[in-house]
């Protein structure tokens, strides 16, 4: 016997036309309001295979141990002869500084959110709204940098291999667009077994890095002199070894390309494997796994980046680290082709360029975190921003613009990529700042204290050195604010509310109708007085000629936060002055009223009937304070809402107003 797994298509049906088809397709998913999807920072439901700390740790390390592929050259034509000194600094900073902000940021906001959602619950209302959507404008400035430039520099080592044909020399701008459609169609198809292609390709990257710097160490203390060489240029060129050291902490900033990775780490929590007994509101296994991933990660890469910088200064010669040298933005690469031969260097290649392009999809898959968990739910971004693939589109063609104004340049996009993540780090640091001092843990509010200071001088001074990663994020935060307020504007007719749930006692108020109507009197809550329910009774009885006999049943919308968009509402009944009164916090009077009605329908099965008086003052001027403050004009907004809710007259509440 056969059986089938979906009812067979009728033949006589008409095929859906191409349109619906390819819409379907762009908005599958787009029911998931958080935006969850089958990639790194994917998070998983409660019967997906959740993986060990290490394995995750390859995910968020295609992002920050691709860093090697260029930062030991960025390093080199930054600080010259001192990168190791410039190095050690950078590595203090993680050590000392990022890796305690990110384990405490680890432990308090364990679903993944990150620094952004510490900060958020720390500044409510539009304020918050506002510093949320510029943190993510330079979130976004990290992320869409982290895929251009890392593709940028997988075709660097792509275009500068030796067996490479000669027909790939400056083609560089259409080789990394190739590499960024690619990596916008592997989203577009689906991302699946993404920790385990990680684990694999890290593994690899590290394993062939391990030989490329013992090689170059063993190349090293074969050859003194070179060792000589260089301490004697340190010695020229800066005098005073205390004068090096002071130079190494003041070029710091421009290796900040090296701290990259930590708010990945964050972002892929959900996908550690935690302890039997975890429980939602604190899954101490988890965090407990995701310290582990950021100690080690930060290990690992500190040892490689101290080595890398101290080998690659001392073996390679000055000027193949400038633009068009053959260590411009591969300084490793060019060992392992200097030192191990043509054969193993174009391993070494194939590694560094898939793991420079995974390191794209980590980034992709942040931002596709990101923007369906903040902007849909703050009203400030279309319905379909919930939806996988439509983003991965914008954020490709984004990535497109991105590549062809840089000239696919690793070094002219460095300034931009190292804003953004100093600017997260200092966000985060400030975070953790103000968590302890809000537990009155006075000892580590000093120490945090210490470290935000030390971010904001590095963004400080990256901003001043590179003026043009602040010009890019700048763009970024400002095409995301006006977009956002386009959005919510757009957005405000919409309804509201996630969840309507109305207590035992205010469904018993609405019992003693058994066929309806079901009148309902709105009254503003300012005016809580007996005398003042009295008045709007009257009011509404004369105007709206309601029976004499009316009891009145009246609605009170409380606004809490109208910068709020998507909200749960629960109604309560409550008797006041001897009046029956439905009393429901929102963020918006109009929206929610209309949610109540359309809830109150489809419970009690009765048509509600509302009752409004018509709103003093310029119309224009309510508008306004509709769209900012959640009140102004109710009455035709209550309407407005209903009537794009509800499209079928019959079935929508009524409104009278007098």
């Amino acid at each position: 016997m056969t059986t089938l797994s979906r009812p067979p298509v009728d033949p006589s049906a008409p095929k859906p036309a191409r349109r619906t088809i390819l819409r379907n397709w762009l908005l599958v998913g787009l029911q998931d309001s958080k935006g969850a999807h089958q990639g790194p920072g994917g998070v998983p439901t409660a019967q997906e295979k959740k993986h060990t700390w290490w394995q995750v740790m390859c995910l968020t390390g295609v992002d920050y141990f691709s860093t090697l592929g260029y930062q030991p050259a960025i390093a080199a034509l930054a600080a010259g002869v001192i990168s190791p000194l410039a190095t050690l600094v950078l590595v203090a900073i993680t050590l000392l500084g990022a890796l305690p902000v990110y384990r405490r940021v680890a432990g308090e906001s364990h679903r993944g959110e990150g620094s952004i959602a510490m900060l958020e619950r720390l500044m409510p209302r539009w304020g918050g709204k506002l510093f949320v959507l510029v943190l993510l404008g330079f979130a976004a400035t990290d992320f869409m940098i982290t895929m251009t430039l890392s593709a940028a520099d997988a075709t660097a080592h792509l275009v500068q291999n030796p067996v490479a044909p000669g027909w790939l020399q400056g083609q560089n701008v259409p080789v990394t667009l190739i590499l960024l459609a690619l990596l916008g169609a592997v989203f577009l198809r689906g991302f699946k077994e993404a920790i385990g292609v990680a684990v694999v390709i890290v593994g690899l990257y590290l394993g062939l890095n391990v030989v490329v710097v013992a090689a170059s160490l063993w190349e090293v203390l074969s050859h003194p002199l070179a060792v000589d060489n260089w301490w004697q240029a340190i010695s020229t060129s800066h005098g005073n070894p205390l004068l090096a050291v002071g130079f190494a902490l003041l070029v710091f900033p421009k290796l900040a390309l090296g701290l990259s990775g930590f708010e990945t780490g964050v972002a892929v929590m959900p996908q550690i494997k935690g302890h039997a007994d975890d429980t939602e509101e604190y899954p101490a296994g988890r965090i407990q796994g995701a310290r582990k991933l950021l100690t080690t990660a930060a290990l690992i890469m500190s040892t490689f980046l101290i080595v890398s910088s101290f080998t690659t200064v001392v073996l390679i010669p000055e000027q193949e680290f400038q633009p068009g040298g053959q260590a411009n933005g591969r300084a490793l690469a060019f060992l392992a082709h200097e030192h191990l031969g043509v054969g193993f260097g174009t391993v070494y290649d194939i590694s560094t360029i898939a793991i420079l392009w995974f390191a794209g999809a980590s980034a992709m898959a942040g931002l596709l975190n990101l923007v369906p968990r903040y902007l849909p739910r703050y009203g400030m971004a279309p319905g379909w921003a919930r939806a996988v693939r439509p983003l991965v589109l914008v954020f490709t063609l984004i990535g497109f613009l991105i590549t062809w104004l840089f000239d696919a340049d690793v070094d002219a996009q460095g300034g931009a990529y190292a804003t953004g993540v100093l600017v997260l780090m200092t966000s985060a640091a400030v975070a953790v700042t103000l968590s302890a001092r809000r537990q009155r843990q006075r000892k580590r509010t000093v120490g945090f204290g210490v470290i935000a200071v030390v971010f904001i001088y590095t963004t400080v001074a990256n901003i001043i050195e590179r003026p043009e990663g602040i010009r890019i994020a700048s763009i970024f935060i400002l095409g995301i604010i006006v977009i956002s307020l386009l959005s919510r504007a757009r957005r405000s007719f919409e309804l509201h509310a996630t969840h309507v749930h109305l207590d035992r006692q205010a469904l018993e108020f609405m019992s003693d109708e058994l066929e309806g109507p079901l009148r309902i009197v709105a009254h503003e809550p300012l005016r809580l007085s007996a005398e003042a329910y009295r008045q709007k009774l009257e009011s509404a009885i004369e105007v709206s000629h309601l029976p004499l006999d009316y009891r009145a049943l009246f609605l009170e919308v409380i606004v809490d936060d109208s910068s709020d968009f998507e909200t749960e509402l629960e109604v309560r009944g409550i008797t006041r002055h001897g009046y029956r009164i439905l009393e429901v916090h929102g963020p918006v009077v109009p929206n929610t009223i209309a949610s109540v009605l359309l809830h109150i329908r489809d419970v009690t099965g009765l048509m509600p009937h509302i009752y409004f008086r018509w709103t003093e003052g310029n119309p224009l001027t309510n508008l306004l304070r509709f769209l900012a403050f959640g009140e102004g004009e109710i009455a035709p907004v209550t309407r407005e809402v209903l009537r794009e809710a509800e499209p079928d007259v019959t079935r929508r509440p009524w409104v009278h107003v007098g």
